[in-house]
C-alpha cells in the first residue's frame, strides 16, 4: 500500500533553496527554465517542523558529526570522568559508526543520523561495559567491537525515530545500520517558466558621520517567485517494517508526515523574504499496488498566467488526472481526497473528492490504512 501526495504551492519573491552561487536553484523541464526547490530542503523542513514531533510524540533524530557532544553529557551524568569518557568514545564511535576526522578528532568523518532511543541504548551499553572499555588498550578495542555487534543486532532494520523511518539512513562504513527510506520526495518544480531576478541591497553604518558618504555595505541577492508542483510517495509497508511493526506509531508517523508536509517551508533567506504561504491545493491518494503516478507531466508544457499561476496550474493538474485515470484506471485506488484553499478552483475530474478542511482530509487518508478509524 502506498500514499501519494500532490501539492500546488505559490511562493512570493524568495530564495528558499540556494545553489553554490547563492542564487535560487533551478532546472530545465519541458525545454524551459523552472524554479526548483530540492527534495533535501523540503525533507529537512518536514522533519524539523514542530507539528511532526507533536504528532508522533517522538523527538526528531539528529544528524551530526559531533556525536561526542551528544554522548559525553550523558556519561558525565552517570558519574564518569569527562577525560576518561572521551577516550572510551574514541574507541566506541569508530567501531560502531565511522572513523574520526583526522584533522578534527572531536567529530566523525561523516554525518551520523541517530535517534534518541538509539542514543539512550548506546549509553546503557557503554555503561554496562565500562570497566573493559576504560581498561587496557587491546581489551578495550575488542570490547568496543563486541558492543558494536550487540548494538547492530538490537537495532538492525529498526529506525530509532519516525523521521529516520520515513527518510532512511545510509552509513557506508556500517551498512548493517542502514534503513531503507519509506518515503520518496521529488524536487519541487515551478509549473511555468521563470526568470531569476536580482535585488540590489545596501546597509547603513549607524555611526557614519555627515561627511562620510556611501553605504556601509552593498550586494546582490537572487530571488524568484513561482507556483510549485510537489510530489511525495510513502510506502506504508516499508514504514511499518522500519518501525518494527508498531502499527500505532506508523499511523502517527503518517499523520505527522501529512501535517508537516503541508506546514513545512524551507528556511533559506526567510529573514529577508518571509515567504510563508500554505499550499493552494493538496491531493492525497491511497493505493494498493506499486504503480506510482507523479503528475509532473501535467506541467511539461508550462502553464501561462490567467490572473496568476495557481488556477491554470490546478486546471492542468485536474485535466491530467482525468486523462491518466481514464487510460490506466483507478481500480488500485482505495481512497483519495482534495484539499483546496479556494472554493471555486477549476476542478472537474477531482471535484467529487473535495473535502472541506484538513481534519477531513486526514480522516480520509488514515481510515484507508490498516488499523481502523483515525
Amino acid at each position: 500500500m502506498f500514499l501519494e501526495f500532490h501539492l500546488l504551492q505559490s511562493f512570493p519573491p524568495a530564495n528558499l533553496n540556494r545553489d553554490d552561487t547563492n542564487n535560487p536553484k533551478d532546472a530545465l523541464f519541458g525545454g524551459v527554465r523552472r524554479a526548483r526547490i530540492s527534495s533535501q530542503s523540503f525533507k529537512r523542513a518536514i522533519r524539523t517542523t514542530p507539528v511532526f514531533a507533536e504528532t508522533t510524540k517522538v523527538a526528531p533524530a539528529q544528524r551530526t558529526r559531533y556525536l561526542k557532544r551528544l554522548l559525553l553529557p550523558k556519561l558525565k551524568e552517570a558519574g564518569k570522568d569527562e577525560e576518561e569518557a572521551g577516550k572510551v568514545l574514541d574507541k566506541v564511535i569508530p567501531a560502531l559508526f565511522s572513523k574520526l576526522d583526522k584533522k578534527h578528532p572531536e567529530r566523525t568523518a561523516v554525518l551520523i543520523y541517530i535517534g534518541q532511543k538509539e542514543l539512550d541504548d548506546l549509553v546503557e551499553q557503554i555503561l554496562q561495559r565500562w570497566e573493559m572499555l576504560a581498561g587496557e588498550e587491546k581489551a578495550a578495542e575488542k570490547e568496543a567491537k563486541e558492543l558494536s555487534k550487540s548494538f547492530v543486532k538490537q537495532h538492525k532494520n529498526i529506525a530509532g525515530a519516525p523521521d529516520i523511518a520515513l527518510f532512511g539512513r545510509m552509513l557506508a562504513e556500517k551498512p548493517d545500520l542502514n534503513i531503507e527510506a519509506a518515503t520518496q520526495v521529488a524536487h519541487a518544480l515551478s509549473t511555468h517558466r521563470i526568470s531569476m531576478e536580482m535585488d540590489f541591497y545596501t546597509a547603513v553604518d549607524d555611526l557614519s558621520q555627515d561627511d562620510e558618504t556611501g553605504a556601509g555595505m552593498m550586494g546582490y541577492t537572487g530571488y524568484d517567485s513561482a507556483t510549485f508542483y510537489r510530489y511525495l510517495r510513502l510506502d506504508w509497508q516499508q514504514l511499518k517494517d522500519n518501525l518494527g511493526g508498531d502499527l500505532e506509531m506508523a499511523r502517527r508517523t503518517v499523520e505527522g508526515f501529512i501535517r508537516a508536509m503541508i506546514e513545512a517551508v524551507p528556511s533559506g533567506k526567510q529573514n529577508a523574504f518571509a515567504a510563508y504561504t500554505p499550499p493552494g491545493l493538496v491531493l492525497g491518494v491511497v493505493r494498493e499496488g506499486s504503480f506510482a503516478w507523479s503528475l509532473v507531466n501535467a506541467f511539461e508544457k508550462p502553464v501561462r498566467p490567467k490572473g496568476g499561476y495557481m488556477r491554470p496550474s490546478v486546471e492542468a493538474l485536474d485535466r491530467y488526472w482525468g486523462r491518466i485515470a481514464a487510460v490506466y484506471g483507478e481500480d488500485s485506488i482505495k481512497a483519495k481526497a482534495v484539499l483546496a484553499l479556494e472554493d471555486d478552483l477549476p476542478l472537474e475530474a477531482l471535484k467529487a473528492d473535495l473535502v472541506p478542511d484538513l481534519a477531513t482530509f486526514l480522516k480520509r487518508m488514515l481510515e484507508a490504512l490498516p488499523g481502523g478509524e483515525a
